[in-house]
């Protein structure tokens, strides 16, 4: 009698779950959240998300993760909606060495805003952008984390300051050695001053070396030869426009040949814009692997400078002196436009809208980024992403759609999906907590209740804390 109730006791003694002997460690527990599954478009309640160090090392129940993790801090999520945090890809830094300060002061900007990583493509602060990029992922600086293509190629004696000149495929190549030194994430390239023919080479270049592109495209080229070269994104949606005329090559020619200028040129590719045509050549961009970022949101602020007086916008308070000086350049060329230009510029917004959706349907990647950053008026870090993404359901795409631009197609085209991307195992710690539901409304991607940046939990009060501060070294009272 005495041995079975002795085997009784071992057997109910192994039969006790694991977690109630010994509970795994992590540092973060969210509990009672409802997880947003951008991917599939589902809203998935009574979940909780394990998070140790930078990465989330579990996603479960509840109930199950209660039992399963003891957690130095615990945050209740309750009635609250979980999703991965936002990807800006498109953003600058500039503005001379006299403005690093205050370009680093954005970089709270984008955390208090739940842009937890923003793609930095070229200006004139290279070397602290990338100084930067090293104290994030060191955990020495807090901003997001930072994808950058260090300086950018262009010709000979550019308008832009703080690029790579070149002029000759050994020059490119060079170039692209000093890039590679440098550890960028991408090469960026643009067509001010560069010859056509080295905009191809520095594409195929690029490409054999392994390293991704991103363009302003020549006139030269159509935008399927520059796919076909290789490139890997075009920057802005304009470009999409040239892509959907007919006359795409012809008017390249004549804008070549001077015949046309600029603004005449990218006329032209508005008047002959043909939908029908569009759709077949959005198509085979889709099939070349093309991504676009369309920068919407600036798109529609230069529009309508004619309309809209942006004094007076509070977010204004979080930008330096130097950087609001730099905005004057793009108002100031805007007051002298002729009518006739102020009508083209709204024409060429109006397509835009009309052209976003036909990329989605045509199955480009769209990147959401803004072009914040110096110069580019009145498109504010962090707060301009959350503007991008309500003129992409403005402009016809879903909640959905939107969320997966900031969330799922950066990571992809920057081969960082299996850190990125989704609230799941494995994935990199950077999480959002709203207050309302993203996938009924966009615009509750702004109703921020916390942050997790790199592992470590920011509550609102942090948040609003680095607002004020920004705020403050802007040389604004709080």
């Amino acid at each position: 009698m005495r041995g079975f109730l002795v085997m009784a006791v071992v057997a109910a003694m192994a039969a006790v779950p694991a977690f109630a002997a010994e509970r795994a460690e992590a540092d973060l527990l969210i509990r009672g959240a409802t997880v947003i599954d951008v991917a599939n478009g589902k809203a998935i309640s009574g979940r909780a998300i394990a998070v140790k160090d930078s990465e989330i090392v579990d996603v479960g129940s509840d109930a199950a993760l209660a039992h399963r993790y003891s957690a130095s801090r615990t945050v209740d999520a309750s009635g609250k909606f979980v999703m991965p945090g936002l990807w800006d890809m498109h953003v600058h830094f500039g503005g001379g060495p006299e403005l690093i300060e205050e370009n680093k002061n954005l970089l709270p900007l984008y955390v208090a805003h739940g842009v937890t990583t923003v793609r930095d493509a070229a200006a004139d602060l290279a070397p602290s952008v990338l100084e930067w990029r090293g104290q994030v992922a060191a955990g020495e600086l807090l901003g997001p984390t930072i994808y950058t293509s260090g300086p950018k190629l262009e010709g000979y004696k550019p308008m832009w300051k703080g690029t790579i000149e070149v002029g000759t495929p050994a020059e490119v190549d060079a170039a692209l050695d000093r890039l590679q030194a440098m550890k960028v994430d991408f090469v960026k390239i643009t067509d001010n001053t560069l010859k056509p023919e080295i905009f191809a080479y520095a594409v195929k270049a690029a490409k054999g070396r392994g390293l991704k592109t991103s363009a302003h495209t020549p006139f030269a080229f159509t935008i399927e030869q520059a796919a076909e070269a290789g490139l890997s994104s075009v920057e802005h949606l304009d470009y999409l426009i040239k892509a959907g005329s007919p006359q795409e090559a012809a008017i390249g020619t004549d804008y070549v040949a001077g015949k046309l200028s600029y603004g005449e040129a990218s006329d032209r590719f508005v008047d002959t814009f043909d939908p029908t045509y569009a759709k077949a050549t959005y198509a085979r961009l889709a099939r070349l692997g093309l991504y676009v970022t369309p920068t919407l949101n600036m798109s529609r602020i230069l529009a309508y400078l004619d309309r809209e007086d942006h004094r007076g916008d509070a977010a204004l308070d979080y930008i330096g002196p130097g950087l609001r000086k730099t905005y004057e350049w793009r108002v100031e060329r805007a007051a002298k436009s002729t009518p006739a230009q102020v009508e083209a510029r709204h024409r060429e917004y109006e397509l835009s809208v009309k052209v976003l959706p036909m990329l989605r349907d045509a199955g480009i990647p769209i990147l959401a980024g803004t072009d914040a950053g110096y110069l580019n008026s009145f498109n504010y870090p962090g707060q301009g992403l959350h503007d991008e993404l309500e003129r992409y359901v403005e402009a016809g795409l879903t909640p959905r759609q939107a969320l997966a631009s900031a969330t799922i197609t950066g990571p992809a085209f920057l081969g960082q999906s299996n850190r990125f991307g989704a609230i799941a195992k494995g994935k990199a710690a950077d999480i959002l907590i709203l207050d309302a539901n993203p996938l009924g409304d966009i615009k509750a991607t702004r109703s921020i209740h916390g942050v997790v940046l790199h592992g470590q939990w920011l509550d609102r009060g942090t948040l609003d804390g680095l607002l004020a501060e920004a705020k403050a070294k802007a040389g604004k009272p709080n």
